[in-house]
This record gives structure tokens, sequence and C-alpha cells, in this order.
């Protein structure tokens, strides 16, 4: 809204001319990120009172660790917050006909309704164990993943047209294959796996928020750069027009955010619940794959895939094929808590181990 109403005024009228501010990027950034938190810090307290009353507070589920007594009770669903703040904010400062804009907004939105749903049901049947089942979630994300790739390839994409079927991996400059019938099978899968790996995350106060900022914040880094034609061409990046607006939304996400954090702090006042974390993972991996970037997901995101990794083995290879327990506890923040270390001390490392694999990623621009 600022965006347009900024543009027609500063071209029509001379004594508008300092809105003309609304063509930069980082100018729009900044004036997104400062609203997003603004807003969060302000909207989240009367939210809370509001789950309070209405019973949507998170349930008890047995994870063998003493903290899964502490959070029942909690305010659930904090992430209608978190995209609440983040549509406001980019409504009033992107450029709401962006195909990369629209594509990130709609993977956010789109799960952040299934956790909704799965959260609701988990309150109503007071069970943490009986919200929306795993093969109704999967369904429903993989029929957006499949829509996705169909979107990808088809006339709207907002990737040029020798860009869709490639995939690169960090420090090669070319694409490691180029070919849309290999590369959309990688980008449905990419898509569930990685938008699940934030809800498998999300176990204890302030672990997943951080990371995300993390990784959100580089891909808007590599937003900025690759949608520009000066910068792509000298760090051997292929130009993708348009992705600059992707800092626009990396900049308000990282402001809802900061202030989501304020209040998910430990001892967490609300946590974000099935609606943010799957959120915020659809939003991720859309980006990923709309920036190129899959690969490099796997060194930026590292925190999300070894816990994912962990849970996964566990569940499915060990326990369903094997038999048996691989890990003592899965995924990894509650096999770190059972070897006795306390939750913020596994919070507070899991956040540095997310903010070194967030500077190898950014290394990976030169090293390229």
């Amino acid at each position: 809204m600022i965006y347009f109403l900024g543009k027609f005024l500063h071209t029509q009228f001379e004594a508008f001319s300092f809105l003309r501010l609304v063509d930069y990027i980082t100018a729009r950034a900044i004036g997104a990120a400062l609203t997003a938190i603004l807003l969060t810090l302000f909207f989240t307290p009367i939210f809370i009172r509001f789950l309070h009353r209405r019973g949507f507070v998170d349930q008890w589920r047995n994870t063998g660790t003493v903290s899964s007594y502490d959070k029942t009770g909690t305010p659930a669903m904090g992430g209608v917050i978190i995209i609440g703040c983040i549509l406001v904010s980019c409504l009033l400062w992107c450029n709401l006909i962006n195909g990369y804009l629209v594509s990130v907004l709609t993977g956010m939105v789109f799960f952040g309704i299934i956790g909704m749903i799965d959260d609701v049901a988990k309150a109503r049947r007071k069970s943490g164990d009986h919200g929306l089942s795993e093969a109704k979630k999967l369904l429903l994300q993989a029929g957006f993943a499949a829509a996705f790739t169909v979107y990808l390839a088809g006339p709207f994409s907002p990737l040029p047209a020798d860009q869709i079927g490639a995939f690169y991996i960090p420090f090669l400059k070319a694409p490691l294959y180029d070919s849309v019938l290999f590369y959309l099978p990688v980008v449905f899968l990419f898509v569930i796996v990685v938008g699940n790996s934030v809800n498998i995350t999300d176990g204890l106060d302030g672990l997943a928020i951080v990371p995300s900022v993390f990784v959100i914040g580089v891909l808007g880094v590599f937003g900025y750069l690759l949608g520009r034609i000066d910068y792509a061409r000298y760090l051997n990046y292929s130009y993708l027009p348009g992705a600059g607006e992707l800092v626009v939304f990396s900049a308000a996400f990282i402001g809802a955010g900061i202030g989501f954090l304020w209040f998910n702090a430990y001892p967490a006042q609300v946590i974000m619940g099935d609606t943010g974390s799957l959120a915020i993972g659809g939003c991720m991996a859309v980006l990923s794959v709309v920036l190129k970037q899959e690969a490099l997901f796997l060194i930026l995101g590292g925190v999300f895939v070894a816990e994912a990794a962990s849970s996964q083995i566990q569940d499915k290879i060990g326990i369903r094929w094997l038999g048996r327990r691989i890990f003592l506890r899965a995924p990894l923040h509650h096999a770190m808590q059972h070897k006795g270390l306390a939750e913020t001390k596994v919070v507070i490392r899991l956040w540095i181990t997310a903010g070194i694999l967030a500077l190898i990623a950014l290394a990976t621009l030169k090293l390229r």
C-alpha cells in the first residue's frame, strides 16, 4: 500500500518527492522490519489473553523429558501473530504483484492454515496426540507441493525460462544438472520435507524462531544479490529479475520473529504451535526454491536438517523397521536434554550452531 501510494505521489506531485524512497528496496526493508516488530510487540499480549480465554493452550504430550510437562497450558497458536504481522507489513511495504513474493506468501499461509487446523483439533480434543493425522497433513502438503511445481514450470513462473530446471549446489558455478524432468520431483520432496522440519524442531522455548530468523535473513541477502544484475554477475550467479523484493519479506519476517521471541523466550508466555512452525517451514521451503538454493539449505538450515533427520531415523527406521530405538531420544534437542543439559543451554547452543551455519552459508557467495 505504501509502496504503490508512494510511487504514485512522488511521480505526480513535486511536494512528495521524498517518497521516492519507496523505490529503494533497503528503505522498504527497514520499514517492513520496524512495522512487523512493533505490531508483534503490541498485539501479542492481547492475543495471549484471547488464547487463554478460548482454551487454545498447549496440550501435554509425553516426550520422555521433564520439560514436556512444563509446556502444558501455555497458550499455543502464536504463529497466527507471526503470520498476521508479516502479512500486514508486506501489504504496506511490498510490491504485491511480484511473483517471488506471491509464491512465498502463499506457501506461508497455506502451511499455516494446515497448522491452525491441527492446533484447533488438539485444543478441542485436549490431547497433543490427537490433532490432524499425519497422513492428512502430508496429503495437504503434497497437494501444495504438486501445485507449486506445476506453477514453477508454467508460464506464470517468476523464474527465468532458462533457470526453471537448473539445480545448483554450493561452491560450483555451473548447475549440477539442468532438467525440468529431474528438478521438479526434487522441488516436490524438498517442499514437504523442509515444510515439516521447523515443526519437528519447535519443542523448546525459543528454539525454532531464532534459527528461522537466521535462515530467512541469509536467504534475503541472496535475494538482494541475485535480484541485481551487477552483483549476480560479479558473484557468478544467475540473475533473477525481481528477486530483490524478497528482501522486504525477509525483513518483515525478521521483525516479526524478534518481536515473537520477546514472548517466546524461556519461560515462554506463548508458543507458535503448528500454525507457526508449519507456516515458517512452508515459506522457508518456497523461498529456498525460488532462489535456487535448495542444496544450500543443507548447510544454512543444518539445525532443522539434523532435527528432522534424527526424528525420522528414530521413528521410521528404528522403531517401525527395527523395533528399537537408535538414539536415546529424538529429535536432537531431546537427545541433548537426555544427557543432562538444561533447556536454556540446549536452546542457546543450537542458536549458536545456527548462527555459525548462517555465516558458512554466506561464505559460499565468494567461495563460489
